[in-house]
């Protein structure tokens, strides 16, 4: 498994999402988007539908009807109705997860210690291949 961790200072969170979202479903995979309150959820929603001027990307909520059609599923636990083989942690909590190819644990500076203490619990493991991506002068960069 992939695990990246983006320590999001710039943009939103939701804009954040949309753009990791539009690059997987362009490399066909399914997503899925975790957060825990739903506010959170229905904003990022409403992000994915106006991603672009010419394009939007479909999604839904977990439990809802017809939900496991969607290319893109939010939900608050880490459970792929859609077969997502993305997992966005979108809230900033890490969970421990199987069965994703890749996992982004997006983050605000204040939640860096408890990103810490998740980067530092995959130590050593062989079938774990860790990064980290920070945001300079509106870019992402690979740190780690």
């Amino acid at each position: 498994m992939k695990l990246d961790f983006w320590q999001v200072t710039d943009d939103p969170i939701d804009k954040v999402v949309a753009l990791i979202a539009k690059r997987a479903l362009g490399e066909g995979e399914r997503v899925l988007v975790v957060a825990a309150n739903p506010d959170q959820r229905a904003a990022i929603s409403r992000s994915l539908w106006q991603a672009g001027p010419e394009s939007f990307l479909a999604n839904g909520e977990a439990g809802a009807p017809g939900a496991e059609r969607q290319p893109i599923l939010l939900g608050a636990e880490p459970a792929a109705a859609n077969g997502a083989s993305h997992l966005i942690l979108a809230d900033g909590t890490f969970r421990e997860t199987t069965g994703f190819a890749r996992v982004f644990l997006l983050f605000p500076p204040d939640a860096a210690p408890a990103a810490r203490v998740a980067w530092r619990a995959h130590d050593g493991r062989e079938d774990v291949t860790r990064a980290y991506f920070a945001q300079e002068d509106g870019r992402w960069v690979k740190k780690g």
